[in-house]
């Protein structure tokens, strides 16, 4: 199957109240970020979310982020996390990648809050362009769904 032939990601459906929802951008690669935003906003929208939008400096500061956010006064039913890293020629790319992924898991555990991440780790350029288009592997529509199904989860389960 191509590209072209997968399917676009489906908006969950979940019960109660419309939820809130917080995008968290690393947009260094602002092309690819912006698509992996449009793919969330779609599914968010499909779904009757309502979401805001913040950028932070970059992929390491997102776990950063997301801690700050549940320390402010706005409510949210979920995260998406949204970014890329691509490898270069040093050990860089190795730990950015493994202690952004680390916090983002750190933190969602730590706080038990419903989080999609749509971090993409690739080698090239071309790769995190075929992740975040408008074909059925937008990772940031991946990930906006599975926010929406973390959310479902806590709701079904009394924690939201």
């Amino acid at each position: 199957m191509s590209t072209e032939d997968a399917p676009l990601p489906f908006a969950p459906r979940i019960g109660g109240p419309p939820p809130h929802l917080l995008i968290m951008r690393a947009p260094y690669y602002r092309e690819v970020v912006d698509g992996l935003t449009d793919g969330a906003a779609r599914i968010l929208r499909e779904a009757s979310a309502t979401f805001e939008q913040i950028d932070v400096a970059g992929a390491y500061e997102l776990p950063q982020a997301i801690r700050i956010a549940l320390r402010g006064t706005k409510r949210f039913d979920g995260f998406v996390a949204l970014g890329c890293i691509i490898r270069g020629e040093t050990d860089h790319y190795e730990f950015i990648c493994r202690a952004t992924m680390d916090g983002i898991m750190q933190v969602a555990l730590q706080f038990g809050i419903a989080l999609g991440t749509g971090l993409l780790t690739c080698d090239t350029l071309a790769q995190a362009e075929a992740r975040s288009g408008k074909d059925g592997h937008n990772k940031g529509a991946e990930a906006a769904a599975a926010a929406l199904l973390q959310i479902g989860v806590a709701r079904q389960l009394g924690a939201a």
